[in-house]
């Protein structure tokens, strides 16, 4: 079990830290924030702020380093990843894939990068918001692109496996796509449901019940983190946020010239009947050698077809599809 090395610890940082460390790993991280630091050492972590000396501790273990901090910040943190554990297995947990891709080629580019996003979180933030079982049962995305190395693509694999998620093999542009659809685009709505509500004034917040704080319950997370996850993806959000834009249009029209919304809410019961029916789905098992020629084609098209990878033994990933 390769040692893990953890940089910034919030919410799915210390989340990481706290469940590599019950896999059994040797773990280590460092934060910038001096109380998060504290906290986490007086609950037995060995966490440090000096990044430095955390990088230097991860190249003499050949450590996986873990970038846990906002877009924003990667830029200068990659260039201490570069200087002080330039060769060590680096992934991140970063919700944008395509930009961290481009800043890792641009910044250390002799790591062996593979990219990560494990799709799980609350609206909850910082070292004290984290939980070792946060990743229970969820997909966490493991990028594969032309260059990636399918020995590091393994180990990184081994420790998502470890902490309780399963892996989904994609490539950068893919997962931006998707998860705009399915995660940056219910934080725009979020936040514009609950700006609208709020201007209902005391009434409106007496009468909120379920339907409200359903659809709104991600407008509590850090305006920090929804800023920099949306804003960082917004070549892949902007003809989402469009295509929404088109959809709340036809509804409008359709309510001001008929009276009838029956098109739009028909289309939203039937995709929520079709998520479900996803998630019922039985699978079927898939084995995938990645010591094969096309193993990295193989790895993409289970992802793009909604698999996952659920084991491995050996050079062979074990995955499910349905």
């Amino acid at each position: 079990m390769r040692d893990v090395c953890v940089i910034g610890l919030g919410l799915i940082g210390g989340s990481l830290l706290r469940a590599a460390a019950a896999s059994g790993r040797t773990v280590w991280g460092t934060t910038v924030s001096e109380v998060d630091a504290d906290a986490a050492s007086r609950g037995g972590y060995d966490v440090t702020t000096d990044a430095e000396a955390a990088l230097q501790r991860a190249a003499a273990a050949d450590a996986i380093v873990v970038i846990a901090v906002p877009l924003p910040a990667v830029e200068n943190l990659l260039r201490q990843v570069a200087q002080h554990a330039s060769h060590c297995i680096l992934t991140d947990v970063v919700s944008v894939k395509g930009p961290m891709l481009d800043a890792v080629r641009r910044r250390a580019p002799y790591t062996r990068y593979v990219g990560g996003h494990p799709m799980a979180g609350t609206s909850h933030s910082g070292w004290l918001a984290g939980n070792a079982m946060l990743f229970r049962d969820a997909a966490w995305v493991v990028g594969v692109e032309e260059e990636t190395d399918l020995t590091a693509w393994a180990e990184v694999t081994r420790l998502v496996l470890d902490v309780g998620a399963h892996a989904v093999p994609l490539p950068a542009d893919s997962h931006d796509e998707t998860v705009a659809r399915i995660s940056h685009l219910p934080h725009l709505f979020a936040a514009i449901l609950a700006s609208v509500g709020a201007q209902g004034g005391p009434l409106a917040m007496s009468l909120a019940a379920g339907s409200f704080r359903d659809g709104t319950r991600v407008a509590g997370s850090s305006p920090d983190l929804v800023r920099a996850m949306t804003e960082g993806n917004r070549d892949a959000l902007l003809p989402i946020v469009d295509d929404a834009l088109g959809r709340l249009g036809a509804a409008r029209g359709s309510l001001a010239s008929t009276g009838g919304l029956a098109a739009t809410i028909n289309a939203g019961h039937e995709g929520a009947l079709a998520l479900e029916a996803a998630r019922d789905a039985a699978l079927s098992g898939v084995r995938i050698d990645l010591t094969a020629a096309d193993a990295r084609e193989g790895l993409v098209a289970l992802g793009e077809r909604g698999g996952r990878i659920t084991g491995l033994d050996g050079a062979v990933a074990l995955g499910e599809v349905s």
